[in-house]
């Protein structure tokens, strides 16, 4: 797997040399924008605002817009000199047990890589160090243009890499849930518990895009020239077989 990131590990005195490389990857099926009348595609331009001129790449430059409307331009070497420790480390500040750390909080995920031979032993020592304690790395990181927290944890014989949204970018939860408090008799959740026994436990290999196999199924129909197929009983969402409980009866 291609690396999109090379540094290293601060673990107190310990530093481990690692390459992170994705943990995910998109399968989604992409569209172009095109002319509906030749199928040309669309087209996009960079056209500066004030002279109305194509602006070509060696003269785009980034550009922060101040609560007066004042635009103050960076350079790439304003970029660059910023006092960022992170910058190419991954520094631990602490360990906690994964519990604390709620998934809402998560955002990318990655594995890290030990980089060279002599990064082997410090890195099987955190993995079994973490392995051994339960507990996940708490760490700070810049990655992708910014600084970002992010937890560090065993993922089967490797370590991964979640990144962390700040605490001030969770948006609070009020407003959210029912205003008016509504009372939930024991009866509706002996009805719940069984409806979730009825569902069972998931098989996660079993689990498939239904929408993304239908997308590219129309898309090869159309592009041998044939008709969509209107869609039947099987194009209905898969449901779980067995009685079904009606929570609201």
């Amino acid at each position: 797997m291609r690396s999109i990131w090379k540094g290293s590990i601060s673990f107190g005195l310990v530093s481990i040399p690692i390459k992170v490389v994705s943990a995910t990857e998109n399968h989604s099926v992409s569209f172009h924008q095109v002319h509906t009348a030749d199928g040309g595609r669309i087209r996009y331009r960079k056209v500066c605002e004030l002279d109305g001129e194509e602006v070509p790449r060696e003269e785009t430059g980034r550009g922060f817009e101040t609560d007066d409307g004042t635009t103050v331009l960076l350079t790439d070497a304003d970029m660059a000199a910023l006092p960022l420790p992170t910058a190419k480390t991954v520094e631990i500040l602490g360990f906690v047990p994964a519990e604390r750390i709620d998934p809402i909080q998560l955002d990318r995920s990655y594995y890290l890589a030990a980089d060279g031979k002599s990064a082997d032993k410090p890195y099987a020592l955190l993995r079994e160090a973490l392995r051994r304690s339960g507990k996940v790395a708490v760490a700070k990181l810049a990655m992708r243009g910014r600084e970002s927290l992010g937890m560090l944890r065993v993922y089967e014989d490797a370590l991964a890499l979640h990144t962390m949204l700040w605490p001030d970018e969770i948006r609070p939860v009020s407003g959210v849930a029912p205003e008016e408090r509504v009372a939930v008799r024991d009866a509706e959740l002996d009805l719940a518990d069984t409806l979730m026994e009825t569902l069972g436990e998931l098989d996660w290999d079993e689990l498939h895009d239904e929408y993304r196999a239908a997308l590219e199924a129309l898309v090869a129909e159309k592009a041998a020239g044939g008709q969509p197929s209107a869609p039947g009983a099987g194009a209905a969402a898969s449901g779980t077989s067995g009685k079904l409980v009606d929570l609201m009866a």
